[in-house]
């Protein structure tokens, strides 16, 4: 890799590596010689791949809204009693009264 040089095809490699989970050193390997547009094709084929089910299960949670907002209510629920938590110690460290 060469980040000073060839910044672009540096990044590409990283997230391909990243993504598919391919050493950048065989990646630069299977590339040598190619042009750039192979390699950022490719890219773009790894990447897609990758958040394609995540797309497909967004596109199922939009269309069910009962269950998007069954899951919105569990995850604020949750974050209620971490955020709870948290403020019950601060307001302990900095000396605070919690308010009735």
């Amino acid at each position: 890799m060469n980040l000073e040089n060839k910044p672009g095809v540096s990044n590409l490699l990283s997230i391909h590596s990243s993504i598919s989970g391919e050493s950048i050193l065989s990646l630069e390997d299977r590339f040598a010689g190619a042009g750039y547009g192979v390699l950022k094709g490719e890219v773009a084929d790894v990447v897609v791949n990758a958040l394609g089910p995540i797309r497909d299960k967004a596109n199922d949670l939009m269309s069910d809204q009962a269950e998007l907002d069954r899951l919105l209510a569990t995850g604020a629920d949750k974050a209620r009693a971490v955020a709870e938590a948290t403020l019950a110690t601060v307001y302990d460290r900095v000396g605070f009264i919690k308010a009735k």
